[in-house]
């Protein structure tokens, strides 16, 4: 370097790390889906039905038969869980939920309906930006 000049610093660059997706929100399913459900004897069958056909393979990944149960845990003995990609829809029996079944239960819903309200007020984590789009809809 001559004699008499001053060496210029460079701005440092650093370099910014990456963004982190934002971390799933809860969302209730009823911002998702609607459902329908009813009776076959003593096993309740509720209808998820995706309201938008991006949502169902959001809700066939997040809507386990283990998080149903859990869901429903002491209010049934075991649950089956079907996918209809072709509804975007899920199906679930809930086994022994009507206390004998519509003829013979004492229980003030004796043929499960509702079964379908009860599971649209379960929650799973769903992106953030969704759950903000549907938050604000």
């Amino acid at each position: 370097m001559p004699a008499g000049s001053k060496s210029v610093k460079k701005p440092s660059r650093r370099a910014t790390p990456p963004r982190r997706p934002a971390a799933p929100l809860p969302v209730q399913l009823r911002l998702l889906a609607h459902a329908r459900s009813g009776d076959k004897g003593n096993t309740a069958n509720v209808g998820l039905i995706a309201l938008e056909p991006e949502y169902y393979p959001l809700l066939a990944r997040e809507v386990t038969r283990a998080r149903v149960a859990r869901h429903f845990r002491g209010m049934v003995s075991g649950v089956d869980r079907f996918e209809l990609p072709n509804l975007n829809a899920l199906n679930f029996l809930l086994h022994e939920a009507l206390d004998g079944g519509g003829t013979i239960s004492l229980k003030t819903d004796a043929q499960g309906k509702v079964y379908s309200t009860a599971l649209l007020r379960m929650e799973i984590p769903v992106p953030a930006a969704l759950a903000r789009r549907l938050r604000r809809d």
